[in-house]
């Protein structure tokens, strides 16, 4: 049987959370940088545990004016401190609540600027791996944070996005251009079932091979709930298993 990660960003203000944690399979859980604190994280943990969803964190840039989505130059020792800050938060929070935090998924402009280049997203992830290298990381596929990622021998759990339109290369198009952001349930489910079955359709219609295992579900996107109940419906209906690969 085919199986799928369904996940979702939480902790992030959107109102959401109760109802995509009883959708999902893994929470990536904001902590404290473009979202998020020790309170929001808490309680999302507490809540991704009664339902036995898997746990992972989500640190960006340090940008809450901008939700951690406006791309920034930050140096080395910089960057790398405001994401060792975001892990070791959430890390004692999970550790209070007798949880073990699963993986780590880059947030926003962070996450998009580690997939176009290597030597950041190694910046980033060695951070990961002096904190806790039995953290997986959940890799945009197709991208640069997965090359970054198996260099430092960390495992890679590679990701797609229900609702985001992909361009030619496999990585996403901008959300500053049309038809970025998939609302329509129809195109967001037809996008998820063939995620699951191993391929994308690029916003200009071509067909590329996916190995994603991990589909996100925005928690912010409009009819978040109803786009995500929709399409674990669907992939249940087509004998694919939803399960956390951690």
């Amino acid at each position: 049987m085919i199986a799928i990660d369904l996940n979702a960003d939480m902790g992030e203000g959107s109102g959401s959370d109760p109802d995509l944690l009883d959708i999902v399979s893994s929470a990536s859980i904001a902590c404290g940088g473009h979202a998020g604190d020790a309170e929001t994280m808490r309680q999302t943990l507490r809540a991704a545990k009664a339902r036995n969803v898997a746990c992972g964190a989500h640190p960006g840039f340090a940008d809450r004016e901008n939700f951690g989505r406006t791309r920034l130059n930050l140096s080395t020792s910089r960057l790398q401190a405001q994401i060792g800050a975001q892990l070791e938060a959430i890390r004692q929070i999970a550790e209070d609540e007798n949880m073990a935090l699963k993986y780590v998924k880059l947030h926003g402009a962070l996450a998009n600027m580690a997939a176009e280049d290597v030597d950041l997203a190694r910046t980033a992830f060695a951070v990961v791996r002096e904190i806790d290298p039995a953290l997986a990381i959940l890799a945009l596929d197709n991208s640069a944070q997965v090359v970054a990622a198996e260099a430092l021998d960390l495992r890679v759990v590679r990701e797609a996005y229900a609702d985001r339109a992909y361009s030619a290369d496999g990585l996403l198009v901008s959300r500053a251009l049309p038809g970025a952001v998939l609302t329509d349930p129809e195109k967001v489910v037809a996008q998820c079932l063939g995620l699951a079955r191993g391929e994308i359709t690029t916003l200009d219609g071509h067909v590329i091979a996916s190995s994603a295992r991990s589909i996100c579900l925005h928690g912010d996107t409009e009819g978040a709930v109803a786009l995500a109940r929709s399409t674990r419906t669907a992939l249940t209906k087509a004998g694919i298993s939803i399960q956390a690969p951690y």
